[in-house]
């Protein structure tokens, strides 16, 4: 689990966008890890038009920023690439829920992860 310490760190060293500075709470880049983590790596960045905050928002079922995503990704080893292009495989990958266990904050809004939106968004299903 990210320490409090690990993230404040990992915000100081990334060069925001100017007017993109929003955080929401420590939970939500937490979450924002945990999804990251179980995309697959490839040397291919992203092409615009995923709407990844969105997509992490409703996997975790709380407001992420997309700065919270961008902290996530400084964080994250394997990671490579800014927010919204990371080198990560474009058939997203559905976490396992088991992912959010201990992440206080996870599952606290009413945020709807679908069937017919698993289908639209995700090409893999990450196994428990």
């Amino acid at each position: 689990m990210l320490t409090p310490a690990e993230i404040a760190a990992a915000k100081t060293r990334i060069n925001y966008q100017p007017g993109n500075v929003l955080h929401a709470e420590d939970d939500s880049v937490r979450i924002a890890y945990q999804w990251l983590d179980a995309q697959i790596i490839t040397k291919r960045k992203l092409r615009a038009g995923y709407p990844l905050k969105e997509i992490i928002e409703i996997w975790g079922g709380r407001f992420v920023a997309s700065s919270d995503v961008w902290v996530a990704a400084e964080l994250h080893p394997r990671i490579q690439g800014t927010y919204p292009q990371f080198a990560i495989s474009s058939r997203l990958t559905l976490p396992s829920c088991r992912r959010l266990v201990g992440i206080g904050k996870a599952r606290t809004k009413d945020y709807l992860l679908a069937t017919d939106y698993i289908i639209k968004h995700y090409g893999r299903i990450e196994t428990p």
